[in-house]
């Protein structure tokens, strides 16, 4: 705990002061015990308040006073408090392997589901925007609290060639810098970001991909960017690595690329089978290099699950909290907690 006001720890004198006071009243009482009249004295030898019931509403008032000149110091503490400001980027890879039927029926149908549980499962007051990428990577939605507009633009993704899954991070931390003045865009020199511990932005990127990056910027230079600006980014290894039949329905295929086939579906390479390695120690290093982590999903339900668990890690972050309104608060308690005992067992 650290203290904005240092200087204003004078006010807690004040105990002390009212110590030496009550002592001199004390003192002064006694030295007039001597000249009171036959009344006085008889109204002495009637039984008073036992000591430690005059001594405990004194103690209350004056730790009251402790507790108040405390809070006027203005006590602050760092630690983990939700909130409401936070931006969640999904970054959704949407190359032609998320065709691959080794998660029934098709990764994409459970990527689309599981972005879709994990939109509506969200407070109302998150933003959430969307980035698809392939062989390229584009913004669909800025960080936004409609969770309408994202759900119709799950609903249209399409896949392509291409996995560039740096690039992704790039276009998710402009769009984070779009909604948020306090981070700057790619393209700006930054200094070292140094040491992450407490330092993070409210917004996050997650990642998800089945693959690994086949062009444009490295997913580690991409993280330095993130890292630079104090967004961490969490990342998810989709599918298996056994070999399946790569197979999309019409409305999961960018329609400008093929020619539409008879039965709905399309079938890659014939309807040949295809083992898709997922890039786990990229992954991983991008996300432990932002203080974020990284999490494999074989199946829709894992991958539910794991969407459905960030939000308690990515909603909360480290801050100063200034404490003041409970010290306030507690010294408030005291002192009317000395004065109903001392009027309740004052009572003539």
């Amino acid at each position: 705990m650290a203290l904005t006001w240092p200087w204003a720890l004078a006010a807690l004198l004040a105990v002390p002061l009212l110590l030496l006071a009550r002592w001199l009243l004390q003192r002064r009482r006694r030295r007039l015990a001597v000249r009171v009249s036959s009344l006085a004295l008889i109204r002495a030898a009637v039984p008073g308040p036992s000591a430690w019931r005059r001594r405990i509403p004194v103690a209350l008032f004056l730790a009251a006073l402790a507790l108040l000149g405390l809070g006027v110091a203005r006590p602050h503490a760092s630690m983990l408090v939700p909130t409401s400001s936070t931006s969640i980027v999904l970054a959704i890879d949407v190359s032609q392997s998320m065709c691959s039927t080794d998660v029934p029926p098709n990764r994409m149908t459970a990527a689309r589901e599981a972005a879709r549980e994990f939109v509506l499962a969200q407070d109302d007051g998150t933003r959430i925007g969307l980035v698809a990428f392939s062989g390229i990577s584009g913004l669909l939605v800025e960080p936004t609290t409609d969770k309408q507009v994202l759900l119709d633009a799950i609903d249209t993704l399409r896949t392509a060639r291409g996995t560039a899954i740096g690039q992704a991070i790039l276009t998710a931390i402009d769009a984070i810098a779009e909604s948020n003045p306090d981070v700057l865009p790619t393209g700006v020199e930054l200094p070292d970001p140094g040491d992450l511990t407490g330092q993070y932005a409210p917004d996050t990127i997650v990642v998800l991909t089945d693959g690994a990056n086949t062009q444009g910027v490295t997913p580690q230079t991409a993280a330095e960017q993130a890292k630079a600006r104090r967004i961490r980014i969490y990342t998810i290894g989709f599918g298996t690595t056994e070999p399946a039949p790569i197979v999309c329905s019409v409305d999961q295929i960018d329609q400008g690329t093929i020619i539409r086939p008879p039965d709905g579906r399309f079938g890659g390479g014939g309807g040949g089978r295809r083992a898709q390695l997922i890039d786990e120690e990229t992954l991983t290093a991008v996300a432990d290099s932002t203080g974020g982590k990284y999490f494999r999903a074989e199946d829709a339900e894992q991958l539910g699950k794991v969407l459905g668990d960030l939000p308690s890690t990515i909603v909360t972050q480290r801050r100063d909290v200034e404490l003041t309104v409970w010290f306030v608060l507690a010294a408030a308690l005291l002192a009317f907690a000395a004065v109903g005992l001392s009027l309740r067992w004052n009572r003539t």
